[in-house]
């Protein structure tokens, strides 16, 4: 599947390895914008609706496998033949299983604060409540649409991050394919070992990425290193973007030195 795409190569030296930006669950192209903002004078980039996201095409399946073969069929489609790739949550797990489709198309992969692991748990219940409730209430505009979003979650944040998505009256991603592939989308299938540059940002305040899965995550990627960013959750590429950006522009300019780094 060739996804909805962003590219920009006008600010970048023209012979830099391009990087693929990928987003989470209920995201979108412009989720790591504050990333592209930032690193679009350094490489080539470019940012996708993952399917059944934003202006991407929709389909029933959502395994990792073929979330991760549209990006290989993403990036054909626009001439790159070689990447480095920064995924959140979600879009960290396509990257690494990117890993094990097309090892060799591949130069650095950064995850922001998700672990190759079956979390074995339901973390977004209460948003799919939030969407289905906006959905029922027939609302058009997204001011409305927070009031009846607030009866349902606690945090401002998570409901204007959702909210982006939301278009006269409309949500830009697949609700029911969501809810019936949470249990994929939650999981995992363990990839082969990768033995090049990867970097894991764990947001301190965040469960995803904690020390249980140290042992998972180094099978998989044993030449990983993790940097936590302390004061921010799981969105911490949005709490704590400057601290976010320092860490992946030091891996990117800097990667022989992560080839042996450990957790």
């Amino acid at each position: 599947m060739i996804l909805n795409a962003r590219l920009q190569t006008e600010q970048s030296p023209a012979d830099s390895l391009p990087i693929l930006l990928i987003h989470g669950l209920f995201g979108s192209l412009d989720n790591l914008g504050v990333l592209a903002r930032e690193l679009k004078d350094a490489r080539p980039l470019i940012q996708v609706d993952v399917r059944n996201h934003g202006l991407s095409p929709r389909a029933d399946e959502m395994s990792y496998a073929v979330m991760a073969q549209d990006m290989f069929d993403t990036l054909d489609a626009h001439g790159i033949e070689r990447v480095s790739v920064i995924g959140h949550s979600m879009g960290g797990k396509i990257a690494m299983t990117m890993s094990a489709l097309a090892p060799e198309r591949l130069e650095q992969l950064v995850m922001i604060d998700i672990a190759p692991v079956d979390y074995q748990t339901r973390r977004h219940d209460d948003i799919f409540a939030a969407i289905n409730a906006v959905s029922e209430s027939g609302v058009q505009r997204r001011s409305d649409a927070a009031q009846v979003m607030r009866s349902v979650i606690a945090e401002e944040g998570v409901i204007q991050f959702i909210l982006k998505s939301f278009h006269e009256g409309e949500w830009r991603f697949n609700v029911p394919v969501l809810w019936d592939n949470y249990a994929a989308i939650s999981g995992w299938q363990e990839v082969p070992a990768w033995p090049h540059p990867a970097l894991f940002i764990r947001g301190g305040d965040s469960a995803y990425l904690d020390n249980r899965y140290r042992d998972a995550l180094l099978k998989q990627f044993p030449a990983a290193h993790a940097h936590v960013i302390s004061g921010a959750g799981h969105w911490v590429h949005a709490e704590k973007p400057e601290a976010v950006l320092r860490s992946v522009r030091r891996f990117l300019r800097f990667k022989s030195k992560y080839l042996a780094a450990k957790v």
